[in-house]
């Protein structure tokens, strides 16, 4: 068993389409950290893909939230960022992709039925391209080991260790 505080639960949610380029950079991150990596019970990683409500059950007593998730910034395609507090629901007012309407919708309903995480993240890239088509840009996928590791520090942060596989 690995030793996490108990007070922590912990939701890890990568959010994309896998048929739009880089807009399924989230779901692939996610799969990965699931792939390599082990948690304590109170941490759970979930490819959330593009389910927006749906995902509303997943929010309930938890106390942080972890999204992975490709973010228009406006900066150079594959450039990471980190956000948190007040920038987050201005990273989500700038629509990129059908699912992120759901996410924003998700975070307010959850917010409204008194389930919204004490801490919240999104760790994201810039899409190069959102087109219908499989697979990443380079410049994307060039940063999935960063994004992978960007999350780990984040939980490494709060306590939770990451076991690998």
């Amino acid at each position: 068993m690995i030793a996490v505080p108990p007070q922590i639960s912990v939701l890890v949610l990568g959010i994309g389409n896998l048929v739009m380029s880089d807009d399924a950079v989230g779901v692939l991150v996610a799969q990965r950290i699931q792939e390599q990596y082990r948690f304590a019970d109170n941490v759970e990683i979930v490819d959330g893909g593009t389910l927006g409500l749906d995902l509303l059950p997943k929010l309930e007593n938890i106390t942080n939230l972890i999204m992975i998730d490709a973010v228009e910034t406006g900066l150079k395609a594959g450039t990471c960022v980190r956000l948190c507090g007040q920038e987050l629901p201005i990273a989500l007012q700038t629509k990129i992709s059908p699912h992120q309407m759901g996410l924003k919708d998700l975070l307010a309903v959850s917010e409204l039925m008194g389930h919204s995480p004490k801490e919240m993240v999104l760790i994201g890239v810039q899409p190069g391209s959102i087109e219908m088509e499989f697979g990443l840009t380079a410049d994307v996928e060039a940063q999935l080991e960063t994004l992978v590791s960007n999350v780990l520090d984040e939980l490494t942060n709060w306590g939770i260790i990451a076991t690998p596989v």
